[in-house]
Formats: C-alpha cells, structure tokens, sequence
C-alpha cells in the first residue's frame, strides 16, 4: 500500500521512504482498500479507511517484532548489530541470508523473546531477514528486512539484482546500486559488460552516482540467458576509492508474462508468450490516490507482509498509522515508495472489478492467511516471478517515475542511451 500525494498536498509523501532496490527495499510501505459501496469523493473514502480500521484492529496478531538494523541501512556492523526481538510474543521462526540466497545460522534464546546470528558477518555484504511471531493467542505477525554492512572507507562495491543463477521476468533490468558516490563513472562503467544470448544490444543508464542499470530496448527474450561481468578490482571509481570485485553471474529469463492493469475497467488481463491467458477483476488506487500509470517491474514477493500506515505518510492525529495490518497476503512490490499489487481479504468481494478504493496499491481478492490458492491474489502469486512486468493503464495519475522501483522502461530508448557513460 502506498502514500500517494493528493492534491490537496498531502500526495507522494511516501516517496521519502524510498530506499535502496537491492536487497534493502523497504518492505514497511502500504495501501488499503474499502467497503465496496460506490459513494462517491469524501464518503466512499471514510467508508473505506473505516472498512481498513476495522479489518486490522480485528483478530490480528499483539506480538510486535524488530528487527535491528534498520530496513535500508547500508553501514551495519559486523559483530552485534544484527538481532531480532519481539514483544507482545514469542519467535516461531527466523530465517537470515545473504542477497544470494546463502543462510546464516543464529540461536534464539531460550524465552523465543529474541535471535541472533551465531557469528560475525561479512563485510559489505547485503543480508535479508524474515521473522515470524505468535501472541498469546497463536495469531501469526510476520516481518521482513534488509540491510548491507560496513564497507572499507577505500573500497566500493555494488550490490546487484538480480541474483546469480536466478530465473526472472522479462522486465528485469541488471540494477547496480554502488555503496559509495561514483565520479569516473566512465571507468566504472567500463569495468561491467552485460551481455544476452539473444543477441540483443544492452545499455547501461546512470539515475544519480551510485545507481547504474542495464536493459536492452524492448523486454528480454524469453528463455534467453544473460551474463553480468564485473572486472572493477583496482578501477578508482572516485578520488582514492578503488573497486574490489572481480565477479561472473547468469540468470535466465523466463517465459513472457505482462499483465496488464486497466484501473477504468477494474480489470487486470495477464498474457504469457503475447497470449491471453486470465483476467482477473481488481480494484485500484480510488480518485484520491489514484494508482501510477506506466510499466512497473516485480521487485520482491512476500507470501505474507505488514503494512503499516505509518510508514508511508498515513497517521493519525496520535501519529500512529492509520493502518497496521500484519498479514497482508500474497504482496508484490511494485516501486520503492510502495506501490504493491497485493491480495486483499478485508475488502468486500462487491469492490473487485467495481471500485477503486486502495492507497494506490491494486489490490486483488484473497484469503486471511493466504491459503487458499483457488483466490485470484493466489493465483497471480503463484503464477507470477519477480522481473515480470505489470502494466497500469488509464489511471487520473501520472507515469511513474523510471527510478521509483525497477522501472527504467517508462524512459524512450534515445533517453535511456543518454544516461550511459560509456
């Protein structure tokens, strides 16, 4: 669910919480859906915070997880930083790895009241980790985080997406986000080369100092395979900071699938391969908060996430969010600053393919729980990888900004090949 500006300025306040894509996107962000009733402006919208107020007040989990470093911090320590704890709770599972999928063993305590990792960790490395806690009442909270550790102050790296040996979607672009600003960024660029077995041209497209991503000028070639070569040991990417990694990595590109979301239809039509193969009814950003136009990649997936109101700019007058929901099913993040496509189970069912009621979010007909794999957001979950792409049509909004997620493809290509420094 996301923060979205209004025009009566409280739009796109969400867009501060953005953090880095890699490996530390921020997984607190939010949208909601209502009630269903077709009332129109200022009604339908307190009906809908109302039906939101009221689904996560109701029989959701007390225990409250935290999860230390903070989501998106890029200068862990190594030593006894990393931890996690829980209130209100005990701890049922704690999973911790590193970007490439490598698990990290740690200990709970004995009263389930806290986890850490049994060892040191690496230097300049990303870690995610994925907490689950029970109240008192067996009511599952779920939490999910990342955050890189320390770096030498005469070294970069950059951390990249997606990872070695994955299998993604047609949209996912090569994104390298560098731990330290790059001023020769022709010298660094020059020491990466992404190559595709299709054939196609790829081109590298500076955002700021410390992002730089490679596409080719139409989608990926389903089942091709593609080749990151980083050869940046001892290139100085800025006065006295020189490159330490000399590495190789492939991921494949999967089967075609661009799903289409017409937010003025309340549809969303999915095709693999150019052919149709469901439409599923949605409900989308309502005319408060209207959904970004534009073509948006799936960045992360969580069978289960919180989102929190609070996170994204939506407080009450106490300053708590708005919202807090522990267990939204069968989420997928969109942009940084928190546009999902996500299943909703608070909704009424009459809402799905009739109104748009959401923070911006599209949102999708689910199950408590996110068990029941007969729901469309079920579906679209288990039928969906990250790197696909989803396409969001005929919204009052304006196109999403191409660097607001994995999204480079809202840039022309003539744009797009200005950006490079080689």
């Amino acid at each position: 669910m996301e923060k979205r500006v209004m025009t009566n300025g409280k739009r796109r306040k969400g867009l501060t919480a953005a953090s880095a894509l890699l490996g530390g996107v921020l997984v607190l962000s939010a949208c909601s859906s209502g009630d269903g009733e077709k009332d129109s402006g200022a009604e339908r919208s307190k009906d809908s915070q109302a039906q939101v107020d009221e689904a996560a007040a109701k029989d959701t989990s007390e225990a409250q997880i935290a999860i230390s470093p903070k989501n998106g911090a890029d200068n862990a320590g190594i030593n006894n930083d990393a931890k996690v704890t829980v209130t209100k709770g005990t701890l049922t599972k704690v999973e911790m790895t590193t970007a490439e999928g490598a698990a990290v063993k740690g200990t709970l305590a004995a009263d389930a009241k806290s986890w850490k990792p049994d060892g040191q960790l690496e230097r300049s490395t990303t870690y995610k980790i994925v907490a689950t806690a029970k109240d008192s009442k067996d009511r599952e909270a779920h939490e999910n985080s990342s955050f890189t550790t320390v770096s030498p102050n005469n070294s970069f790296i950059g951390n990249f997406t997606p990872e070695d040996g994955s299998t993604v979607g047609v949209g996912m672009p090569v994104s390298l986000n560098f731990d330290k600003g790059i001023t020769n960024k022709a010298a660094v660029q020059g020491g990466i080369t992404v190559t595709s077995s299709s054939g196609q041209e790829v081109v590298g497209h500076w955002f700021n100092s410390q992002r730089l991503d490679f596409r080719p000028e139409q989608y990926w070639q389903g089942g091709s395979t593609v080749t990151l070569k980083l050869a940046l040991d001892g290139v100085e990417g800025a006065n006295g900071v020189f490159g330490v990694q000399q590495k190789t990595v492939t991921f494949k590109i999967g089967r075609n699938q661009v799903s289409t979301v017409d937010t003025k239809a309340k549809t969303m039509t999915i095709q693999q391969d150019g052919k149709t193969i469901k439409t599923i009814p949605i409900s989308a950003g309502s005319p408060e908060n209207p959904t970004y136009n534009g073509q948006m990649v799936i960045s992360e997936k969580f069978k289960e996430t919180r989102m929190n109101g609070a996170t994204v700019g939506f407080t009450d007058d106490d300053g708590k969010g708005e919202y807090d929901i522990k267990d939204v099913p069968h989420a997928m993040r969109l942009s940084t600053s928190g546009t999902f496509i996500h299943g909703n189970y608070w909704g009424d069912d009459s809402i799905f393919g009739s109104t748009n009621t959401s923070h911006g979010c599209v949102g999708l007909n689910d199950a408590k729980g996110a068990n029941d794999p007969n729901q469309p957001g079920a579906w679209f979950f288990d039928n969906s990888i990250v790197g696909d792409v989803v396409v969001v049509k005929n919204s009052p909004d304006k196109t999403i900004q191409p660097d607001n997620g994995l999204n480079g493809w809202n840039l022309s290509w003539a744009d797009w090949q200005a950006g490079s420094a080689a």
